[in-house]
């Protein structure tokens, strides 16, 4: 989490020192004439790159929700709160904050490796190539969302192959021939299913408590009492005898195939 942090943080502080560079000697010109007087390519490079870097910065919470362990966990967390029917408890704001810090620790072998391949080498100009920089921080990643698809069925990466119509070849296709929009999008649609059907095991036994209770208060003629104000207690005195919050996130934990950073 450090790391993903400071990573963050370099970033946007690089982008505001280099605009802070660019102090203004002319009075404000419409965007069209001021990239006409453009002439340096290494100035609109730096344009670039700072525009770059502040759409990253914008699109940075979508890249933390479709390329890591956060999607699965936080259905299945929402799914659980549906199954106890307690409403909004835990409130959203838990439930998105228990879903972060166990996605940083499922995720802290790959940023890791991400850090140590890619990222520091790259800080401490060992590596000088951007490109190279980026295809050796993005390798863990990929790494990351290939164990959790072949996890999964390779069913998912081969729709979205056959909707590209992309060539497959006689020898097949490699992991590096793969792009990180489909791989990122057969990841998602991944863990979709793989949530949901955590989901409908979490709803079961709540399911079952919630028909009992109604049988019962059918057979005894209470029809206008609500079952679920009355099986509510019970759910929650079974949740707690059976630990089943340490259950829950220990089993959501274990459902990932982890990385290290070795």
């Amino acid at each position: 989490m450090k790391k993903f942090v400071l990573i963050v943080g370099l970033i946007f502080l690089g982008s505001l020192s280099l605009m802070a560079q660019e102090e203004p000697k002319a009075p404000a010109l419409p965007f069209n004439e001021t990239i006409q007087q453009i002439q340096d390519p290494d100035q609109v490079a730096s344009t670039l790159e700072v525009i770059a870097l502040i759409s990253i910065l914008t699109l940075a919470p979508s890249i933390l929700v479709l390329t890591t362990a956060f999607t699965r966990i936080v259905i299945v967390m929402s799914f659980l709160r549906r199954a106890l029917s307690t409403q909004s408890l835990p409130p959203n704001q838990v439930i998105v904050g228990l879903s972060l810090f166990m996605t940083f620790v499922v995720m802290q072998g790959t940023w890791s490796a991400s850090w140590e391949q890619g990222i520091s080498p790259y800080i401490e100009g060992k590596i000088t190539d951007k490109t190279v920089a980026y295809d050796a921080a993005v390798k863990p990643i990929r790494t990351f969302m290939f164990a959790q698809i072949q996890e999964n069925g390779w069913e998912d990466l081969n729709l979205f192959i056959e909707a590209s119509k992309m060539e497959v070849g006689d020898k097949g296709l490699s992991y590096d021939d793969i792009p990180l929009s489909m791989l990122s999008s057969a990841f998602v649609l991944g863990e979709l299913k793989r949530a949901f059907v955590m989901g409908f095991f979490l709803f079961l036994p709540f399911l079952i408590i919630d028909m009992v209770v109604a049988s019962i208060l059918m057979s005894m003629g209470m029809m206008m009492l609500p079952p679920a104000m009355i099986s509510l207690p019970f759910k929650i005195l079974i949740f707690i005898l059976a630990d089943g919050w340490r259950l829950v996130v220990g089993n959501l934990m274990d459902s990932f195939v982890m990385i290290g950073s070795g």
